[in-house]
C-alpha cells in the first residue's frame, strides 16, 4: 500500500459535507457557533478570578449552572421529540445572544459586578441546554446511517475548530484590549450560527408526538438505564470529566505556577489541537466495531495523559500533554455518538439527546467544583494529577461492571440492526 493509500483510509471522511446541504449548514453553524461560545468561556472564569482572586469562585459557575443544566437539559430534550427542532435552535440562540449582551454591558463598567455574571450563567446555561438537544438529535437526520460515524467526526471537527480558535482569541482580547469584546464576538457568532439554523430544511416527526411532560422525561431516562451499553457511555464521560477536568484551574496553572499569563490561551487550546489531529485522522474509526473497548480505553488513555500533564516542569510541555489528552477524548467522543446516533429511535432522539447533554456537562460542571476545591485545600499541580489518576481507575471500573458495555459491537448489537431497517424502511438509509 502506497503512502497516499494509508493517508486517504486514517484521513477523515468528507462524505456528509458533499452529500448533505443540511449537514453543511449544521457544520458551519456548529463551528461559528462553539467559536463565539469558547471566546466568552474564555472570559468569564478570567473575570471571575481577577475580580475575586479564588480558584473556588471561578469554580463555582458549575455550582449555579447544574440545576438549570439539568433541568432544562432534560425539558429540552422532550421539546425536541414534539415540536420543529429547527425553530427552537433558533429561539434558544437569540436568548444567549441577548444574555451574554448582559455580560458584555456588565464588563464595560468600571466596577463589573460579580453577582451578576452568576446570574446571566445560569440563564446561558439553561437556554444553551434546551437548545443542544434539538442539534443533536437533527443532526442523524440530515445523512444516511451509514454516513453517520463520518458525520460524527466531521461534527467533531467542526467543534474543535471553534473550540481552537475562540480560547486563543478570548485570551489575547482578555490580555490586550479588555474582556467585553470577547462578548461582543460572542453574540455576532450566536447570531450567524441562528441564521444558518434557520436556513435549514425542516424536518417533521416521523410519527405522532406528545407534549413534553414528566411522564415522558421518565420514560427516556428509563429506556437509557435498561440500555447498558448506552449507560456506560454516559459513565464513562461523567467519570472523565468529573474526575480530570482541569479547564478551571488554568488561570492559576498559567499566573501563578508558571508565571505567564499570557499564555493562558495555549492551555486552553492545547487539549483542542490534539483533538483536531486526532479527527483529522479519524478514517480509522469507520473500521472498528466494538466501540464499547475503543470508548473504555481511549477514555482511560486521557485520564493518564492529564496526570501526566499535572507533573510537567514547563507550561510547554504541559499544553503537549493536554494536547494528546484531546486527542484521546475525541476519540472516546467519535465513538460515543456513534453508539447514540445508530441505535437510539428518531421517537427518542431528543430526550436521549438530553441525557446525553447531561453526560458531557454535569461532569465538567461538577469537575469544576471538584478541581477548584482540590487546588486551594492542596495545589493546582496536585488537583490535576489526581484527578487524571483517579479518572484511569473509575474507567476500570466501569468497564468492569459493564460488560455489555464492554462488548458492544454495532454488526451485530439489536438496536443499532434495528434501527438500520427502520432508516431503510424511511428512504434514510
Amino acid at each position: 500500500m502506497s503512502w497516499g493509500e494509508r493517508l486517504r483510509a486514517v484521513r477523515v471522511d468528507l462524505t456528509p459535507l458533499r452529500t448533505s446541504r443540511d449537514f453543511r449548514l449544521l457544520f458551519y453553524a456548529g463551528t461559528v457557533f462553539y467559536f463565539g461560545a469558547m471566546v466568552s468561556y474564555v472570559a468569564i472564569p478570567y473575570q471571575i478570578y481577577t475580580l475575586t482572586g479564588s480558584n473556588f469562585a471561578v469554580g463555582a459557575i458549575g455550582i449555579v449552572e447544574l440545576v438549570p443544566l439539568i433541568v432544562f437539559g432534560l425539558y429540552g430534550g422532550a421539546l425536541a421529540d414534539h415540536v420543529d427542532r429547527r425553530k427552537l435552535l433558533v429561539a434558544c440562540g437569540l436568548a444567549q445572544a441577548a444574555f451574554t449582551a448582559v455580560l458584555a454591558v456588565n464588563a464595560f463598567r468600571d466596577d463589573p459586578s460579580v453577582w451578576l455574571i452568576f446570574v446571566v450563567s445560569v440563564g446561558l446555561a439553561s437556554t444553551s441546554s434546551m437548545q443542544r438537544p434539538s442539534r443533536e438529535a437533527l443532526m442523524p437526520r440530515t445523512v444516511t446511517h451509514d454516513e453517520l460515524p463520518a458525520a460524527n467526526a466531521l461534527t467533531s471537527l467542526g467543534m474543535q475548530l471553534g473550540v481552537l480558535v475562540g480560547p486563543a482569541v478570548g485570551g489575547l482580547l482578555v490580555a490586550y484590549v479588555g474582556i467585553g469584546w470577547c462578548f461582543l464576538i460572542d453574540i455576532g457568532a450566536l447570531a450567524v450560527a441562528s441564521v444558518m439554523f434557520w436556513l435549514m430544511s425542516s424536518y417533521p416527526h416521523r410519527a405522532e408526538t406528545t407534549p413534553p411532560s414528566l411522564a415522558g422525561i421518565a420514560e427516556g431516562l428509563g429506556y437509557a438505564l435498561r440500555r447498558r451499553d448506552l449507560l456506560g457511555t454516559y459513565l464513562v464521560d461523567i467519570v472523565c470529566m468529573l474526575l480530570a477536568f482541569p479547564v478551571v484551574l488554568f488561570p492559576a496553572l498559567a499566573d501563578q505556577v508558571f508565571d505567564q499569563p499570557q499564555l493562558l490561551g495555549l492551555l486552553y487550546s492545547a487539549e483542542t489541537i490534539g483533538a483536531l489531529a486526532a479527527t483529522a485522522l479519524s478514517g480509522w474509526t469507520a473500521r472498528v466495531h466494538h466501540h464499547g473497548r475503543a470508548i473504555v480505553l481511549a477514555a482511560a488513555a486521557y485520564g493518564g495523559f492529564i496526570a501526566l500533564a499535572g507533573l510537567m516542569p514547563s507550561i510547554w510541555t504541559v499544553a503537549l500533554f493536554l494536547a494528546f489528552a484531546g486527542a484521546a477524548d475525541m476519540i472516546s467522543g467519535v465513538f460515543r455518538g456513534t453508539v447514540w446516533s445508530q441505535t437510539i429511535p428518531e421517537s427518542m432522539r431528543g430526550r436521549l439527546a438530553g441525557i446525553e447533554m447531561l453526560s458531557y456537562s454535569v461532569g465538567p460542571l461538577a469537575g469544576q467544583v471538584r478541581a477548584g476545591v482540590t487546588a486551594d485545600l492542596w495545589s493546582v499541580r496536585a488537583a490535576i494529577t489526581s484527578g487524571g489518576l483517579a479518572c484511569m481507575a473509575g474507567v476500570g471500573i466501569t468497564a468492569l461492571w459493564l460488560r455489555d458495555f464492554w462488548s458492544y459491537d454495532n454488526r451485530t448489537d439489536e438496536h443499532a440492526v434495528a434501527e438500520r431497517e427502520v432508516r431503510r424502511a424511511a428512504g434514510e438509509s
